[in-house]
């Protein structure tokens, strides 16, 4: 028999995983606090969930894809830690799935707080963007018990291309997303800093994403986030705001050891300078806007 699964946060990841469930043949319990995102999702296939309790108490396996460590204790025990989450309607040996980018050492404590409760957890931080998540292609880095991978297993492998298991208890899973972050918020920064450079000495802005793509300069997201520069387009796919908290969580990180980080510091400066300037909740390509001069010229303009 197949385990019962729900997910929690129909966002821009969110929504594509629970699709790739459905795709897989199952029909996913879903929670969003925008209630008319759970019915248009349903309304395909699947059941809209009028709570989290509800959810959970129909579940096996829950998956939370939400933003950081205090949405998801919220999802779990309450916005005020008052018993309305979904941990306490979870039946014993149930797993709960936490995808979101979080300290480690939370992960380690939230394991063990779960489990007094009888509950499986899974340190699952994922990976890839939105169109790779509807796909079915994302990034899973995984870390828990032999029994919560038995429940879950099939249900990690409807949803992601590539499911590395890091470890046998929770926390490792974390501190690869960690490091993932580090080289992703790098890596915009390093581009956004590129292209203005190109821009302010007056360099043909398509020339400059075609030569780039095309070089041993490019990177991912170069050429991901750069597009999102020539089009003008900063509809949020990853906030500014959501690297402004990751980098700061690699630097925690690196902070409790006393390891150096230059770049990934200054690169977290980059992405608080933009959203002091009032760019928060904008795709982190708009960190190119730090920069003096940067506009493009209309002809760059789909």
């Amino acid at each position: 028999m197949r385990n019962t699964v729900g997910l929690i946060g129909l966002g821009a990841m969110g929504k594509g995983m629970a699709t790739s469930l459905r795709r897989a043949g199952h029909a996913p319990h879903v929670f969003d606090l925008r209630r008319e995102v759970s019915e248009a999702f349903a309304a395909q296939g699947g059941t809209a969930s009028p709570s989290l309790a509800a959810l959970g108490a129909a579940c096996d396996v829950v998956v939370s894809v939400v933003v950081n460590a205090s949405q998801t204790e919220s999802v779990l025990f309450g916005a005020n830690n008052d018993g309305t989450g979904c941990a306490a309607t979870m039946k014993r040996g149930s797993v709960f799935v936490m995808c979101s980018t979080v300290d480690p050492n939370w992960s380690v404590e939230l394991e063990a707080r779960l489990a007094a409760l009888g509950i499986l957890y899974l340190d699952a931080p994922i990976s890839g963007g939105a169109a790779k998540a509807a796909s079915g292609e994302m990034t899973m880095m995984t870390a828990g018990k032999p029994e919560a991978y038995a429940l879950c297993e099939p249900l990690l492998n409807a949803m992601a291309g590539k499911v590395y298991k890091l470890g046998d208890s929770a926390g490792a899973g974390s501190k690869v997303k960690i490091v993932n972050q580090l080289l992703a918020g790098v890596h915009i920064a390093a581009a956004a800093e590129a292209m203005a450079l190109g821009l302010r000495e007056g360099v043909d802005p398509a020339a400059l994403y075609e030569v780039i793509t095309h070089s041993a300069g490019n990177s991912w997201m170069f050429e991901n986030r750069m597009a999102h520069v020539l089009a003008g387009d900063y509809t949020p796919l990853s906030a500014v705001d959501i690297f402004v908290k990751d980098l700061g969580l690699v630097l925690d990180m690196a902070r409790a050891s006393k390891f150096p980080l230059p770049l990934s510091s200054t690169a977290h400066q980059m992405f608080m300078q933009a959203s002091s300037a009032g760019f928060a909740r904008e795709d982190d390509s708009a960190v190119i806007k730090i920069f003096p001069g940067i506009e493009l010229p209309p002809k760059a303009k789909p």
